[in-house]
This record gives C-alpha cells, structure tokens and sequence, in this order.
C-alpha cells in the first residue's frame, strides 16, 4: 500500500544531512512517497525503515535489464501515463525477429541486414536493440544453431523464443549466457521449469498467459519462484486490443500500484502488411511498450519507428541541443565563410547538412540560445546582439577566419545595424532557410568575397 510523505517522514532517519540529494528528510520523503526517488539514496537509513519502506517506495512498473555492460537495455521504470507529466526515461527496445527454420544462407543474410540498420541523424546515433530468435522449427538443436549464428553475426542483445525448455537450454551456451539474453516464453506449463533456468542463468524472462489476469497470475508464481526480472508479453489478437492491454497495464501499475503487473510489456507488431506494421509498431512505441518486436527488416521501414522513438523519450521541457563552439565543415581555411546558427539541434544539423552538401569550406558558430530555435531565440531575447558578440569572442572567431564577415540568418536580418555596432564585424545577411545555402555559398558569397 501506498505511504505519503509524512508517513515516509517518520521512518527515516530525520537528520537533515543532505547526503541523499535534498534538503531536508521532508523533501526526500516527498519524492521518495511520490516514487521519483529511491531508498537507496539515503545512506543512513535503518533496517526498520528499509523493511518497511522498501515495497513501499518501490518503483511501480519494475526495472529490466537485458544485456550487459555500457550498451545494456534498460526497460520499465516509469512514472507516469503521459509525457508531458513529467517525461519518459527509458526508451523501449526494438526488436527484429529472426526464425530458426531459415536455411543457413538466408539466415545469415537476415542477420547482415538486422546488424546494418544503424542510423546518425540530427547528431544521434540510433538502431534496432535486439535480435529475436523464434524457435519455428521446434527442433531445439536447430534453435542453438540459429541463437549461436545471432550471437557471432550482431552485438545486438538477443531474445531466446521458444515454449520449450530444452530448446532455451539447448540456446544457453556460456558464450548467449554471458550476454544475459531475454528468455521467452514462460506461460502456465512451462513456468516452473523456465524459472529454474532463468535463475540459474541469471536472465530475464518473458511471460505469456491469456490476457493481463493470466499474466497477473503467472508473474506472482515466478516472483515466487525467485525471479524478479519479468517482460509482460501483452500482445493480443488485434492492434486496439494491444493497444488496451497496454493501456490497462499501464494504468495498473501506476494508479493502483498493482504489483503483479507492475513490469514492462512487450509486444508483437500484426506482420503481414509492412506499412501496417510500421504504423502499428510506432503506436507501440508511443504506448507503452517495452519491447517492440518486428517482422520488417528494411531500413526504410526501421527509421521511422526509430525517429519516433527519439522523439517520444526526449524532456519535453529541454530541448535537444548542441554543444555551442565554432564547428568547420569541409575543412575551412581563414578565407572561408562564417555563418551562425542557435544550437538547437535540429537547427545546428539542418545548416551542417545542407553546408555539407554543398562542398563549400565553411565555419558555423553554433551559438547557446538555451536549444531554441533562431526565431523562438530572438522573440524571447536569447538571441541578440550581446549573446553573438560573447560566442564571437568566447570561441575566437577573428582566429578563425581573416576577413570579419559574419553571415547570419535571413530571419534575424532586423540584427544587423546592432551586430555591426556591438561585434565591429561586417554583418551579411544570409537566406532565411537553411535549404538555401547551397546556392547562396556557390553564387552570392562566392561573388561577393
């Protein structure tokens, strides 16, 4: 049951040390009652209060780590429905599947595919997370085969897939082992046995039952068994009924703090159609899944689910941003131009590409405007003639280049007249879109420089 913060107050230690980050105990009480902070935080707190505390103040949906090491995935952990509430920590993996009853050529040229969808956009390097082996062919030899192929050909995390045990175990050579992979299926036969695997294995468990009162079940039963790491597969017969089971599981585990449901979800996008897929497989990112696992392997069909997911688990609240400085693209020399921008980062990255593509050697001030972009940074004055003015001489602009010409956005060609006064530079004003660049590099600067 749920304890608020002053009932929280009066187990702690009450000493005001600041050690856990706060204040106050009262104000680590609040945000330890409200879930957005841990126990372990206070290095001073009692066995009484840690007993009675630690269910308590735990997390409401459980964290899941699949994987091992810096690259490791971490699932779950949230603590609201909506991202405007607060924000999204964890991003859910992606995860393309792969069958055991694939022949041994065509298995491997899906794995070369899978381990190439890698993408760098705006500044973020992004790709899928998992590779997920189904046992199709229900031969628990071929199923080794296929995970110990997965496990050479991609550093992705693995998925192990199968309702037999003696498959998963046939899987779990030391090497998939030392991977930490996530162990599907345990369902309402099997669980037993798959615990005791996953124990000794020390892996994750994906568990599948008929609808979230079957997982409910099941998840108190392997709970029991000794395994606390679990991946509620929710996936139903059709898209909405996912996209409820989701819903619902989500709103358990926060708004009632119903522990047997209180884990991340995993779920199978409807294959078939690969628009259809994509679509549905974006929802899910959205709401709520941990694990979004796909049939489609092509890299147009990956990035959009992989640019929707970088868009959802961002702060709303702190925009993406690049680290200002001066940045040379084509390798200027002092005679090339200099131009700035905001650093807001899907500004910086649309005048990097089009600069870039144009093949002129040119440098770009990337100026701290708070990540806003140029127009919302000038209307809230974080960009004016002062702000230009510290970054030229913070970044040693007239070290840069020889000849004191600033470029700057068409947008904010209102600046000018103060650019000129304030910074001593020549102010040339730029075009207004970035698209723009290109042409004005080879024709307008080139003929005026």
């Amino acid at each position: 049951m749920a304890l608020s913060g002053l009932e929280v107050f009066k187990l702690l230690p009450k000493t005001n040390c600041g050690d856990c980050g706060r204040p106050t105990c009262l104000a680590f009480a609040m945000v330890l009652a409200q879930k957005k902070a841990s126990l372990e935080e206070c290095p001073h707190v009692g066995e009484e209060a840690q007993e009675a505390l630690g269910a308590a103040s735990a997390p409401p949906i459980k964290l899941v780590t699949i994987g091992t090491g810096d690259r490791a995935l971490s699932i779950g952990e949230e603590n609201v429905m909506f991202r405007h509430d607060e924000k999204f920590y964890h991003p859910p993996g992606v995860a393309v599947t792969v069958s055991d009853s694939l022949e041994a050529p065509a298995l491997q040229e899906r794995l070369a595919a899978i381990n190439d969808l890698r993408f760098h956009r705006v500044g973020t390097d992004m790709q899928v997370d998992l590779g997920e082996v189904k046992n199709d062919s229900g031969d628990p030899s071929r199923f080794a085969q296929a995970v110990a192929a997965a496990a050479s050909a991609t550093d992705l995390h693995l998925m192990l897939t199968s309702d037999s045990v003696d498959a998963l175990k046939a899987a779990l050579t030391d090497e998939v082992r030392a991977r930490r992979p996530l162990l599907c299926e345990a369902n309402p036969e099997n669980w037993e046995a798959v615990a005791a695997l996953a124990t000794e294995a020390k892996c994750p468990v994906g568990v599948q039952a008929d609808g979230l009162e079957g997982l409910a079940e099941l998840t108190e039963r392997l709970k029991g068994a000794g395994v606390s790491e679990l991946v509620l597969d929710v996936t139903a017969e059709s898209p909405l009924d996912i996209l409820q089971n989701l819903t619902q599981a989500r709103r358990l585990a926060l708004k009632r703090t119903f522990r047997p449901l209180g884990f991340p979800t995993m779920v199978r996008a409807p294959a078939g159609d690969a628009h259809n897929e994509v679509l549905w497989a974006s929802t899910f990112v959205a709401k709520y899944a941990g694990i979004v696992c796909i049939q489609c392997f092509q890299k147009a069909q990956i990035l959009p689910i992989l640019t929707g997911r970088e868009n959802i688990y961002t702060d709303p609240q702190k925009p993406v941003q690049v680290e200002p400085g001066i940045y040379p693209i084509n390798e200027p020399g002092p005679d090339a131009p200099l131009m700035f921008t905001t650093n807001f980062s899907l500004t910086y990255y649309s005048v990097e590409g089009e600069v870039e593509a144009s093949r002129v050697p040119a440098h770009i001030l990337a100026i701290d405007t708070e990540g806003l972009s140029v127009l919302t940074a000038y209307s809230g004055d974080k960009l004016n003639e002062k702000v230009v003015n510290e970054a030229l001489q913070k970044f040693k602009a007239a070290d840069a280049v020889s000849h004191h010409k600033l470029i700057i956005p068409g947008y904010v060609a209102v600046l000018s007249g103060k650019l000129e006064e304030e910074t001593g530079w020549e102010i040339v004003v730029g075009p207004k879109e970035a698209s723009q660049l290109p042409n004005y590099l080879t024709t307008q600067w080139k003929a005026s420089s």
